[in-house]
């Protein structure tokens, strides 16, 4: 039996916590396994108003998008992860106090690593991304497309691997929302892609088919609606992308019970993060990871907000998946969706099973 294919989930997904130091700081993972990081995602989780900050080796260092803001690119190179290394990466010094390393807070940082950049299929696309990095283990890719607003404007994704399940697009000029695909967030994905969510949001799914075009994407080609947040006319569009691995990642869905004995989620790991978000009603996004606390039932959420890490604790992680110790969101009686990458498989490529925390 193929237990998983990704024995050390650390080569391609990593959090770290550190404080900020108002200067330059470059951050080195260390360990036995070295990851160069294609993304990462950024949050202060003691600033009130400490908001996420995206990067990533595509656009390079420098720039960054705000998950959970309507807002376009920004760019002072100073302030922001000015560089992308071989088992790390370097933050500014943050004069401009863009909440990335302030003296004064702690930060979370969620890393993921992509790394091949050429080979793109480009067959049916009607546009080439003018910049992209993927990776067919952990299936997961980045492209960089100019936009048209023309329904049924094809793409080529990168995604090789397989058809993508969890997607995430921004329009790097506008202030529009930052546009999410989950091929669960309306029961399957040929209903999904009629829909739509938002990152910077606690909106419910709602249907539109301006997105996605009603079209469920492949594994060679994303096909847009004509709406400005995934296909402005002549603006420029990041897109990230990834697909389940067993043992290693997997984005699912699950039913809250409303009790503080809450729903069990299974997902053949021991998680390392995990974001949920239900789609019936108006909730947050809520993230959790392996290390800011360490601990069951400790496991503090940062929402998708500018606002500061709570103090609730809602999970146990487990060996195979999370429990809720809530009866509140995000463990009322609704349908979430949830994306979750590993710490370790249940059971590793040699048959050896990992211990809870």
């Amino acid at each position: 039996m193929a237990y998983t294919t990704i024995d050390d989930p650390e080569a391609f997904f990593r959090t770290v916590v550190r404080d900020g130091t108002g200067s330059t700081n470059a951050i080195t993972f260390g360990g036995t396994t070295s990851l160069q990081p294609d993304v990462v995602w950024t949050k202060a989780r003691d600033e009130a108003n400490g908001h996420h900050g995206l990067h990533d080796s595509v656009r390079g260092a420098g720039q960054w998008i705000r998950p959970d803001y309507a807002i376009a690119e920004e760019s002072p190179v100073a302030d922001a992860l000015t560089a992308f290394g071989s088992d790390g990466y370097t933050m500014g010094a943050d004069a401009g106090n863009y909440d990335f390393n302030e003296s004064d807070d702690t930060y979370v940082d969620w890393c993921w690593k992509a790394g091949t950049t050429s080979g793109i299929n480009t067959t049916g696309a009607d546009t080439t991304p003018s910049g992209y990095s993927f990776n067919t283990t952990s299936n997961f890719s980045i492209i960089e497309y100019t936009g048209n607003t023309t329904a049924g404007h094809k793409i080529a994704n990168g995604c090789s691997f397989g058809v993508p399940e969890f997607l995430m697009i921004k329009n790097l000029a506008t202030t529009g929302s930052f546009y999410v695909y989950h091929h669960l967030m309306s029961g399957s994905a040929a209903a999904s892609a009629t829909d739509r969510l938002f990152l910077n949001t606690n909106e419910a799914v709602a249907d539109d088919d301006a997105y996605l075009n009603d079209t469920v994407p492949t594994s060679v080609l994303l096909t847009l609606g004509d709406g400005a947040e995934t296909n402005g006319n002549s603006q420029t569009m990041m897109a990230y992308q990834w697909r389940g691995v067993q043992g290693y990642s997997k984005f699912g869905a699950y039913e809250g019970n409303g009790n503080a004995d809450g729903t069990f989620v299974y997902t053949g790991f021991r998680p390392a993060w995990i974001m949920t978000k239900s789609v019936d009603s108006t909730s947050d996004w809520h993230i959790f990871d392996n290390k800011r606390e360490g601990y069951n039932v400790d496991n503090d959420p940062l929402a998708c907000t500018g606002a500061v890490e709570a103090t609730t604790d809602m999970i146990d992680i487990l060996s195979n998946g999370f429990k809720f110790r809530i009866a509140t969101d995000p463990n009322v009686a609704e349908t979430y969706i949830y994306a979750a990458f590993a710490e370790a498989p249940f059971v590793n490529s040699n048959g050896v099973p990992c211990n809870a925390r």
